[in-house]
């Protein structure tokens, strides 16, 4: 999983917080490693002069799915980021689980053909005695 860590010139933080962002995304999202092929992070200042005018948009890319891309406001950049890291793993923890979960049995997407097709909604009679 490639971790990509974006800040424009309002941002302080440098070397140091690309690598807190990265080393937090590797373990926080180490369940979905296989999954994910790329998460790019972007820490902005909306110059809104709010008191929540930072934010982090995060974007997870799972290989041949759509992206999943959330967003946090907050007071700092540590705030935004934080926030945005939770609701990604509540997401993608909500997508991986319906993708993979289908109450406890095979999805008939996963279930073997059967044996003879013409016999697919018959129902037979049980012999009464």
């Amino acid at each position: 999983m490639q971790i990509q860590v974006n800040t424009d010139h309002h941002v302080h933080g440098g070397e140091r917080l690309a690598t807190f962002v990265t080393t937090d995304l590797e373990s926080g999202l180490a369940r979905f490693g296989g999954w994910l092929t790329r998460v790019e992070v972007h820490l902005s200042e909306d110059g809104s002069g709010s008191p929540e005018d930072k934010k982090c948009v995060i974007e997870a890319r799972p290989g041949g799915k759509q992206p999943v891309a959330v967003t946090h406001h907050a007071g700092t950049v540590e705030d935004a980021y934080a926030g945005a890291a939770q609701k990604l793993a509540r997401a993608l923890d909500s997508r991986y689980s319906r993708a993979h979960d289908h109450k406890g049995s095979d999805s008939i997407r996963h279930m073997p053909a059967p044996e003879d097709p013409e016999l697919v909604g018959v129902i037979e009679d049980e012999p009464r005695g």
